[in-house]
């Protein structure tokens, strides 16, 4: 099996940026531990504050890989071209959040992008990634 994760804008700041939300581990440490979870799934990850990479990415990878785990942070909420990305490509999508969105400000409770993914995983730390991960491997 091969997922590739996707984080978005600032996620490249995990361990230093709002600790009280996010926590106080880097993305690069946890996926470590993720990776030594599930030794038989093929991790692949990037981050990118630039909302095109994040497209670019998912089109080389959404037509052969078995899954995409995308933090898409801001551009959640305003993205209609990561929504029309995801409809694109065929490889499904899940969308997570390491925070509770709907526990936070107005504006972070409507996703553009949610109706074209599989699934929502929110609010479990950087565990929502592990359980995205989860959900394709029952998926199968």
């Amino acid at each position: 099996m091969r997922i590739q994760i996707i984080n978005g804008p600032n996620l490249n700041l995990l361990g230093v940026r709002e600790p009280g939300i996010y926590g106080d581990s880097s993305f690069e440490s946890y996926l470590a531990s993720l990776k030594k979870e599930f030794p038989e799934v093929e991790i692949d990850y990037m981050q990118s504050n630039v909302e095109g990479e994040l497209i670019n990415r998912m089109q080389e990878v959404g037509f052969q890989y078995d899954g995409i785990i995308l933090n898409a942070g801001a551009y959640t909420h305003t993205s209609v071209a990561l929504h029309d990305c995801i409809r694109s490509i065929q490889t499904p999508v899940v969308e997570v959040h390491i925070s509770n969105v709907h526990q936070r400000e107005n504006f972070r409770h409507h996703s553009m992008i949610a109706a074209a993914c599989r699934g929502v995983v929110c609010g479990f730390g950087l565990d929502s990634y592990r359980l995205a991960l989860i959900s394709f491997l029952h998926a199968q």
